[in-house]
């Protein structure tokens, strides 16, 4: 039964996600779509409660017991930053909001940005373990709790290989490519240098362009003259 309800809060998330953001975008309901987001953590509230009942009537603890603890860890480490990503999608797509920003790819800003996510898989590995040490105590000495201790192990074990791999990208950043690296310099470049004369962070101007205008003005003169 545990892991059929962890299905059914699967796909209970999704449809909730999908629900909610519809009635904010499509419908243009937000109130209605808030409340419907905010409703996805009663999904989890809900297979707490009935893994702890199932322990409570004698369930023997098993992986399944484990299983939810991490299913609900890995919601509170990373739902927020899923939910967060598709609104600004559907945000973008039917509510007419700028494109949402895309995650660094090179050098350390990618680094940072791996170090947040992993910080998420850690926060994941710590509320599973909250719940599983709650569930040790809960069934007590009379019980066979080995199944739910590995579970502790297996979570802390997938958060230092995602905390590994974050890592790498620090040691080893990941480097754009050359035409893309000049590119990003050469208009960096421009932006300051334009900066520096105006006060504000404005493109650099076009050469061509700027010839052109000194010819219009140059010809303006003359007439005049």
């Amino acid at each position: 039964m545990i892991v059929t309800l962890i299905v059914v809060c699967e796909i209970g998330f999704w449809v909730l996600l999908a629900a909610g953001l519809a009635a904010r975008y499509l419908l243009k309901m937000p109130r209605t779509g808030v409340a419907l987001l905010l409703c996805e953590p009663l999904l989890e509230v809900l297979l707490l409660v009935v893994t702890a009942i199932d322990l409570k009537n004698g369930a023997d603890p098993s992986w399944k017991h484990g299983l939810a603890a991490v299913y609900i860890g890995y919601t509170v480490g990373h739902g927020h930053r899923t939910v967060k990503w598709l609104d600004g999608h559907a945000a973008h797509r039917f509510g007419g909001a700028p494109p949402p920003v895309k995650p660094p790819r090179y050098g350390m800003a990618r680094a940072r940005h791996e170090g947040a996510v992993w910080l998420g898989s850690v926060a994941a590995a710590a509320v599973a373990s909250g719940l599983l040490l709650l569930a040790i105590w809960y069934v007590g000495d009379d019980g066979n709790t080995d199944g739910l201790r590995s579970w502790i192990f297996v979570a802390w074990r997938a958060a230092g290989i995602h905390g590994l791999i974050a890592l790498s990208y620090a040691i080893w950043p990941k480097k754009a490519p050359h035409g893309l690296s000049h590119d990003l310099h050469g208009r960096a470049h421009g932006t300051s240098h334009d900066a520096s004369r105006h006060g504000s962070a404005v493109p650099a101007r076009d050469p061509e362009h700027v010839s052109d205008l000194l010819v219009r003005r140059t010809g303006k003169d003359e007439e005049q003259v």
